[in-house]
């Protein structure tokens, strides 16, 4: 079971989208120095195929992508929810995960996803724009990852 601690409308987390980033509690990761500790906690609504399309019917015709900020103590129920995205939207809402993993669940399905982000949070090396960074960004287009870790970066 997934559950969340709010929601934003997002314009750096995916390149070139508006998106509806939905910030999942129950993190296992435990990363030392957390920005977002609270996400750990046990806490908020239930995020289920109800809520997340309500959300993002909120929001509908000002985003171009819908993100799960976490998820990781459940890859299952994040698969599931971008599931529902892509069956009712089809291609024309594009979906994203961060997940502060070093790999993917070896059932994790390409195909539901536009973006995903790998990385646990290393303070030291930064994040996404860091040079140093440990995370990486992939577009997923025809079950090819592309790292695209460097458009983060400025110029």
């Amino acid at each position: 079971m997934l559950k969340y601690a709010g929601t934003d409308i997002v314009f750096q987390e995916f390149p070139d989208e508006v998106t509806l980033a939905i910030n999942l509690t129950r993190c296992p990761n435990n990363c030392p120095g957390c920005h977002s500790a609270y996400l750990k906690e046990d806490a908020g609504p239930e995020l289920d195929d109800v809520a997340l399309l309500s959300l993002i019917n909120d929001y509908r015709g000002e985003i171009t992508c819908v993100g799960l900020m976490g998820g990781d103590g459940d890859p299952q129920a994040v698969m599931h929810l971008m599931d529902t995205v892509r069956l009712t939207y089809g291609s024309t809402l594009r979906t994203g995960w961060y997940s502060g993993r070093e790999e993917l669940p070896k059932d994790f399905r390409p195909e539901l996803f536009d973006y995903v982000k790998l990385g646990p949070w290393i303070e030291a090396l930064g994040p996404l724009s860091s040079p140093t960074t440990n995370q990486r960004m992939y577009r997923i287009a025809d079950g090819h990852f592309h790292d695209i870790t460097h458009r983060f970066r400025k110029s």
